[in-house]
């Protein structure tokens, strides 16, 4: 299935997402980091402990019915201790702000800087639908066999 997506460039120099392979279900964002004032040297430092929301200088018009999450791309996770805190961050259909990515650097204080330069790949878009709920309050609720077990319940 193929939707269409609006992307906005706020930044000329932002770069609209890219399936990287044939099979890939997720699409590269890039960081944007054109503003001279924020961004001098074209470049973000993120150091251990720090969270950073990294700009892609896009917004994006999403259909109804569908979010867009915000996922880690394996290789940069791999490769460095920066990590998406909220993964899947989700972007909603009605949402018109610019998109940006939550960058956590998860080492310690011994451990390096990591840097980020402009249109360096850093999370990967994924289109999936959206099924709401309707909420109902109910005094009872249809008994299984696990029951109410959690955490553990159902073994190791």
């Amino acid at each position: 299935m193929t939707i269409i997506l609006k992307w906005k460039l706020l930044d000329p120099d932002a770069s609209i997402p890219k399936y990287m392979s044939v099979g890939a279900s997720g699409m590269d964002l890039r960081a944007c980091l054109t503003d001279p004032f924020n961004y001098p040297d074209g470049s973000i430092i993120v150091k251990p402990g720090e969270t950073k929301a990294i700009p892609t200088g896009l917004a994006v018009e999403i259909p109804n019915g569908y979010e867009m999450q915000i996922r880690p791309r394996s290789g940069l996770s791999f490769t460095t201790k920066l990590r998406i805190p909220n993964a899947p961050g989700t972007i909603d259909s009605d949402y018109r702000g610019e998109v940006k990515v939550l960058m956590e650097h998860i080492g310690w204080n011994t451990d390096k800087d990591i840097i980020i330069n402009h249109g360096d790949r850093i999370a990967q878009a994924v289109i999936v639908p959206i099924v709401q709920a309707f909420n109902k309050c109910a005094n009872n609720l249809t008994g299984t066999e696990r029951g109410s077990g959690g955490f553990g319940s159902t073994g190791v």
